[in-house]
């Protein structure tokens, strides 16, 4: 049917071709029907944007087929028609969820103005229910690629948490999807229509996190003309995702932790407080419990935080689900660089599979479109591969580092900081040449490198 089909339902057939007639001459595509069972039969067949039906039908009359229509979820808007003496019936079909109702004898002017009222109605509605189709599509759970089982765990209690009010923390190294998944948990959430507010802690310098965080008063510093709300007032019934949330200085996790437990926040400056209603999803590669030990990280803040705690694997120990990725990533790229046409080498597979990807989805990301945009003429070969791939072996294992376990017992921390020295010393200080060399990503590099009070000014030793 066209995208402005109208079924006209009336058992009278002098009606049902007059009002065919001026809807056709307005524009409209009009299918007529004599019943309410033949009208149901052709909406469910057909999409009809808009249903003009009598109430007064023998056999199924226009609340019955109305009642159909919500039981079967149609998605149309209605209009009903009804004697001029019989309104309490036009009250029953608007309580059923009927748009409008004229009285006989119609009015052509009136049934004109309300058609054309509705179609902007159903139009409005069908733009919103597409957009929101777009939304499960790109948001949805099922958009996280992957099958293995580790993954898929994580999914499931994903899912089952979305449906409530729960505070959410999610662990994982950089590059695996944590904000895609904190949006998976917003969108199937109660609160998908609320704002999906987002906010890197690691991003923010230390002295501005507070007020970026919850506002601040006009005049609480110089520089401060007016008044301005924080991330979480703008995310008041949605959801906050605190991205990087062991970055944290304690001044701000004390006031986090006052609107966890309280539902509270006061801006920089302000004598009064707010009470806002925010679900918190908080995401970090850090081990916040070993930061809990070191006194970095507030031992009641983690525990309001760490409610449902979600650890999402590192691509490394899924590797079954990279053939899939990489199909779904070069689908991608290729779409965004209208590069529709060019195919990629099957052969590229064992490579992909056989390295260990630190940077995880993120990293394999940025290879491949590198190699989309890079490659020279309709195949993506080896060839367009980076040199680091390319001398991968097929099958890449690093070998292990024999230790002899002494009786008396071993420092697990000094041999930590012994091979991070030795990297660093092997590559000369390039923290990256070293990250990969020790098969972790350079941030995670650079927090080790803290925790053991490794420099590199001078001595990298100090």
């Amino acid at each position: 049917m066209a995208a402005n089909a109208i079924l006209v339902v009336d058992d009278d057939s002098s009606v049902r071709r007059v009002l065919q007639m001026q809807l056709s001459e307005a524009g409209y595509e009009v299918q007529p029907a004599a019943n309410g069972e033949q009208a149901h039969r052709l909406l469910v067949e057909h999409r009809h944007k808009l249903v003009i039906t009598d109430l007064r039908m023998p056999d199924l009359d226009g609340i019955e087929l109305m009642r159909r229509i919500a039981a079967d979820e149609i998605q149309t808007t209605v209009i009903v028609i009804t004697a001029f003496g019989s309104i309490e019936s036009a009250v029953e079909a608007m309580r059923l969820g009927a748009y409008d109702y004229i009285t006989k004898p119609i009015d052509y002017e009136a049934l004109l103005l309300a058609v054309n009222r509705a179609m902007e109605r159903q139009n409005l509605l069908d733009e919103v229910r597409n957009l929101r189709s777009a939304l499960d599509k790109r948001y949805g759970f099922e958009n996280i690629i992957g099958r293995a089982p580790s993954l898929l765990r994580v999914l499931e209690m994903a899912a089952r948490v979305a449906q409530h009010d729960t505070t959410v923390l999610i662990n994982g190294e950089t590059g695996t999807g944590k904000e895609l998944l904190a949006r998976a948990i917003h969108h199937n959430s109660r609160r998908r229509t609320q704002p999906f507010v987002t906010i890197n802690c690691g991003a923010i310098p230390k002295d501005l996190i507070e007020s970026e965080l919850f506002g601040f008063a006009r005049g609480a510093f110089t520089g401060a003309q007016a008044s301005k709300p924080g991330r979480v007032e703008m995310a008041d019934g949605g959801t906050l995702f605190l991205d990087e949330v062991g970055e944290l200085p304690l001044e701000a996790q004390v006031k986090l932790l006052r609107l966890i437990q309280n539902g509270e926040v006061e801006r920089i400056g302000a004598t009064a407080v707010k009470t806002v209603n925010v679900r918190i999803v908080a995401a970090t590669h850090r081990n916040l419990s070993a930061m809990v030990e070191d006194g970095t990280f507030r031992e009641d803040l983690f525990y309001r935080l760490a409610v449902v705690p979600l650890y999402l694997p590192p691509l490394r120990e899924r590797k079954e689900d990279i053939p899939e990725l990489v199909e779904n990533l070069f689908h991608k790229a290729k779409e965004r660089h209208d590069m529709r046409n060019v195919r990629v080498a099957s052969c590229l597979a064992a490579q992909f599979s056989s390295y260990r990807w630190p940077g995880n989805v993120r990293e394999l990301e940025n290879v491949v479109e590198r190699m989309l945009v890079l490659s020279d003429g309709n195949q993506v070969t080896e060839a367009d591969l980076p040199d680091y791939l390319k001398e991968v072996p097929d099958s890449h294992q690093k070998p292990s580092l024999l230790v002899e376990l002494p009786e008396e017992g071993i420092s697990l921390e000094a041999i930590e900081r012994e091979l991070i020295l030795r990297a660093l010393e092997k590559f000369g200080g390039n923290q990256t040449h070293a990250a990969r060399y020790l098969d972790v990503s350079r941030r995670t590099l650079i927090y080790r490198m803290e925790k053991h009070g490794i420099r590199q000014d001078g001595d990298l030793r100090e």
